[in-house]
């Protein structure tokens, strides 16, 4: 009677084994899926985070270039306007010259033609 009581809590044990070692493999195989979504959701965030700081840099790069060529456009104009204003001078001087010269010019002429008339 002994002997067959010894086999069979034998066979029982031979029989729990591989149930006790199932419910270890569940257990990491839950364990690891647990840890593969933490992994992806961290990622996830990283990505959103770098996106976010890349997004924010890009727009500040934008403004600033836009500022300086905002600047660059005023600079050019305001060259622009000098240079405008100095032409009109020399402008304005060679003519009120041109207008001397022949003021002079007409008035010799005018005199010559009197003395001829004479």
């Amino acid at each position: 009677m002994r002997t067959k009581f010894t086999a069979i809590l034998a066979a029982a044990l031979l029989c729990l084994t591989p149930f006790a070692f199932s419910q270890d493999v569940a257990h990491d195989v839950d364990k690891a899926a647990k840890d593969t979504a933490h992994a992806t959701d961290k990622a996830a965030k990283d990505t959103g985070h770098a996106t976010k700081v890349a997004a924010k840099d890009t727009g500040h790069a934008t403004k600033v270039a836009a500022k300086d060529t905002a600047k660059g456009t005023e600079k050019a104009a305001d060259k622009t306007g000098h240079a405008t204003k100095t032409a009109a001078k020399a402008t304005g001087h060679a003519t009120k010259t041109a207008a001397k010269d022949t003021a002079k010019g007409t008035e010799k002429a005018a005199d010559k033609t009197a003395d001829a008339v004479k």
